[in-house]
């Protein structure tokens, strides 16, 4: 028989044999599945429980710890507490005390004002006396000089007459103030060709008494047209905005209108 169907052979006889090679696995699997089921072995229970008492032991120490550092700050804010309730004590007794001294004070001087108005009624009396006596110069109340009071009066008169006339002269002497205002005019020529350097030496050759020009400038307006706005201070008494207006306008060939822009008393 030739080499190759031996071969052959051999495979189909194990093939149709019935051989467990992993055998080994499942019997290392049911025993985990038997452990599990009736609980571990002693010695791992044994393990088990040794880590499972040091957790617990660990866990007693923690809790001691934090229950003593707790205690610890529980005392120290009672103490502050403590502190901070005593210092109120004091400020409320202070405030009190003050407020004693506060309302003693306020009752002495609403009874002050009516001890004090007593004598000075009875004191009224005592001091009228003493100037009649002078006046009449005799004891006897009776005797009465009337035309002395007279005299008195003639005199009191005359002192206040002398020194209201003295008065009199004396402000006559002084200065008056005099009214002054400053005014600020607009002045308009006809038209863009009016000559504006002479325009304002027109308006600055009106002289019065009372009168002061002061600085200017040119505005524009529109259309190349500018205003003149000049600056004056008049005595009020001599000078007032209707003649500056008069006087202005007489320079027909150059101002065709004359505007008060501000008025301001000095």
């Amino acid at each position: 028989m030739p080499k190759r169907s031996i071969n052959m052979s051999g495979l189909q006889c194990l093939a149709s044999e019935n051989v467990w090679f992993d055998k080994h696995r499942f019997d290392e699997a049911e025993k985990r599945f038997y452990e599990g089921a009736n609980g571990p072995a002693p010695q791992q229970q044994q393990v088990k429980t040794a880590t499972h008492q040091a957790k617990g032991r660990h866990q007693k120490r923690q809790h001691r710890n934090s229950s003593s550092h707790g205690d610890q700050e529980l005392v120290s804010r009672m103490k502050s507490l403590e502190l901070e309730n005593q210092s109120l004590h004091k400020v409320v007794e202070n405030m009190k005390a003050a407020l004693q001294k506060l309302e003693s004070r306020v009752a002495v001087l609403e009874k002050a004002p009516t001890k004090a108005a007593v004598p000075c009624a009875k004191a009224a009396p005592v001091q009228a006396a003493p100037v009649k006596q002078v006046a009449n110069g005799d004891d006897d109340d009776d005797d009465l000089d009337l035309f002395g009071s007279d005299e008195e009066d003639e005199d009191t008169a005359r002192i206040k007459q002398e020194r209201l006339d003295a008065y009199a002269a004396k402000k006559s002497k002084k200065p008056a103030l005099i009214a002054k205002s400053s005014i600020l005019l607009d002045v308009k020529p006809w038209d863009d060709e009016t000559d504006m350097s002479m325009l304002e030496k027109c308006v600055r050759s009106v002289q019065m008494d009372g009168l002061l020009w002061g600085a200017s400038k040119l505005v524009p307006v529109g259309y190349g047209i500018k205003k003149l706005q000049i600056n004056c201070v008049v005595e009020d008494d001599k000078v007032g905005t209707d003649i500056l207006e008069e006087e202005i306008t007489k320079f027909e060939d150059f101002v065709q209108s004359v505007d008060v822009a501000a008025f301001n008393k000095i």
